[in-house]
């Protein structure tokens, strides 16, 4: 991909060629301060992801102006992060740095002689350049830096705006903000500054926006992780690109250890807002004339579905069910672990609300995507056409840390409408590939490229099987008498975890005709074309596959250079 999604301007490392600072104050075992003069714009600090956490606070004029979490390098550095300086004082001022590290000593050596304190510099750029070979053509990821759960979608004056779970800070789970980009197509994403940041509340964990068209304005509502997790609002006037976060906040609290993830949204049916809270090992459900005073008014989830792990990232449509005049409601619930191969997954459910209490239709648990690396998956509020597109979090708590990436970890799914049908007498969820990604179909060709679109026309029972010149091999079988779809990635490169050898197996309600399979550079999307299928797996080939194998089909190629 032609990095256009992230044109953060690619900037080259410019160094001053001296240290950031003095030499460090070592004050005890696991204490040091570190007098930083600014310079220049960023202070790019050296992470060893191996080592544990250290805890920098950032002092200006004796008052802490930020707090961090890094993996600061002790022996080795695997890459940098950049502290942006300007933000936090001066050019000419001091900056003073309390860290406190929380590694075992007896193993890590005297603090003085980390090699942090030779690696950290002072720049006025910070190189953002691919280096990873991992890194997706056509999906969307964060410049540098860990991300998982999409957070806040919304679609305005023909841009998506995403949000995402973001560490800036390294690429493991740490410092939750909210990233931004942005999008006139679903497809090429540019990125942006920080949308919110962590407060005295505590980091931003995950949450929603709403346009509120009367008001001409952006309401991001998000959760705030301090002591206890509670629920903030922030408004923004300029479309989503900066937020002021609102001075009554929290604006909804708990006695509940999990109560997270606000997904509002405006139900007509009732003149007023929704917002949909996952608490615990259910759904609470709240209504507002006006954004800011919530009144409770039901929960969901006892006796349904399943709850083998925590309830996260909710979401509640109501969607047209095909060739007929009906329309149904569908509840999101993403939960971790309980997933059906383990780790994390997407579950939904399908009946009734009213704008007070949300019915369901089914007792059985229903998963909208059969593969291992689909979560956290939620829609854009105001979709252009009345349409429900959805993203997911490409990847599986089980092993999410340790893909084998650096620069950054994690990619979103392709972009997918969401409608619903019936077979058998039972509503289903229907995923769909988003009709924009059309767009990236370039040339046919007979050998298999990195990034790929494989249309196969089936015939009855079809294996498709993609292999490279080292025996890695992904083979994916549509069994027309059982009506299932199967993925086998066992032989594909994975010795950074036991979790992620799978094969994945989902059912499929009618006969396929023809499967779209997306492929890039680390994972691969599977649908029916009907939308009746969807299985999403992460894939790390030692080289890519380069060669496809179809039995009982026809494949078509579409190579994607984007």
């Amino acid at each position: 991909m032609k990095r256009l999604f992230m044109t953060m301007v690619v900037m080259t490392l410019v160094l001053t060629g001296a240290m950031a600072a003095d030499r460090p104050q070592v004050l005890g075992k696991s204490h040091a301060m570190l007098r930083v003069d600014v310079k220049n714009r960023y202070l790019l600090l050296p992470i060893q992801e191996r080592e544990e956490i250290a805890n920098i606070k950032v002092l200006a004029d004796n008052q802490q102006v930020q707090s961090l979490n890094v993996r600061l390098a002790v022996d080795k550095v695997d890459y940098y992060v950049p502290l942006d300086l300007s933000r936090l004082s001066a050019q000419g001022s001091k900056l003073l740095l309390d860290i406190t590290f929380y590694g075992d000593r007896r193993f890590t050596g005297a603090m003085k002689d980390f090699l942090c304190w030779k690696e950290m510099k002072q720049a006025d750029e910070f190189d953002t350049t691919n280096r990873e070979k991992f890194r997706p053509t056509y999906h969307h990821t964060p410049a540098y830096g860990w991300m998982n759960d999409p957070n806040g979608m919304f679609y305005k004056d023909g841009v998506y705006h995403l949000y995402y779970q973001w560490n800036p800070y390294g690429s493991m789970w740490e410092n939750m903000t909210w990233g931004h980009s942005t999008s006139k197509d679903l497809i090429h994403w540019e990125s942006q500054p920080t949308a919110i940041a962590p407060d005295a509340l505590g980091t931003i964990f995950s949450g929603s926006c709403v346009v509120d068209k009367r008001n001409d304005q952006v309401v991001a509502f998000y959760t705030s992780a301090g002591t206890s997790q509670v629920q903030s609002m922030a408004v923004s006037k300029d479309n989503g690109m900066t937020f002021k976060k609102y001075e009554g906040n929290p604006v909804l609290v708990s006695t509940e250890e999990d109560f997270r993830d606000p997904k509002a949204f405006w139900n007509p049916e009732i003149q007023k807002w929704n917002l949909v809270l996952a608490v615990g090992q259910e759904m609470h459900i709240y209504s507002s004339k006006n954004l800011k005073d919530w009144t409770f008014e039901s929960s969901f989830g006892k006796g349904y579905g399943c709850h083998d792990g925590v309830w996260e990232c909710p979401d509640l449509m109501k969607l047209q069910v095909r060739g007929t005049d009906k329309q149904k409601w569908m509840l999101i619930c993403n939960i971790n672990p309980g997933g059906p191969y383990g780790g994390s997954a997407t579950q939904y459910f399908i009946g009734d609300f009213d704008g007070h209490q949300f019915t369901c239709e089914h007792k059985d648990t229903r998963w909208m995507d059969y593969g291992k690396d689909h979560y956290a998956t939620v829609t854009f509020d105001n979709a252009p056409d009345g349409r429900h597109i959805a993203l997911a979090w490409m990847s599986n708590w089980q092993y999410a840390n340790q893909v084998p990436t650096r620069q950054f970890r994690s990619a979103n799914s392709v972009p997918r409408d969401l409608d619903l049908f019936e077979y058998e007498g039972q509503t289903y969820c229907g995923v769909t590939p988003s009709k924009e990604l059309l767009a990236l179909r370039g040339k046919t060709t007979s050998k298999l490229p990195k990034a790929a679109e494989i249309v196969v026309d089936v015939k009855g029972t079809t294996e498709v099987m993609l292999s490279n010149a080292l025996g890695e091999q992904v083979v994916m079988k549509y069994d027309a008498e059982k009506r299932t779809f199967s993925m086998d990635r066992t032989r594909s490169y994975a010795s950074f975890s036991e979790a992620f050898p799978c094969v994945t197996t989902c059912p499929v309600y009618g006969d396929i005709k023809q499967l779209r399979i997306f492929i890039d550079h680390s994972s691969i999307e599977a649908f029916d074309a009907e939308g009746r299928m969807s299985m999403t797996n992460l894939v790390f080939p030692n080289e890519p596959y380069n060669t496809i194998k179809v039995k009982g089909g026809k494949a078509t190629i579409f190579q994607i250079d984007n």
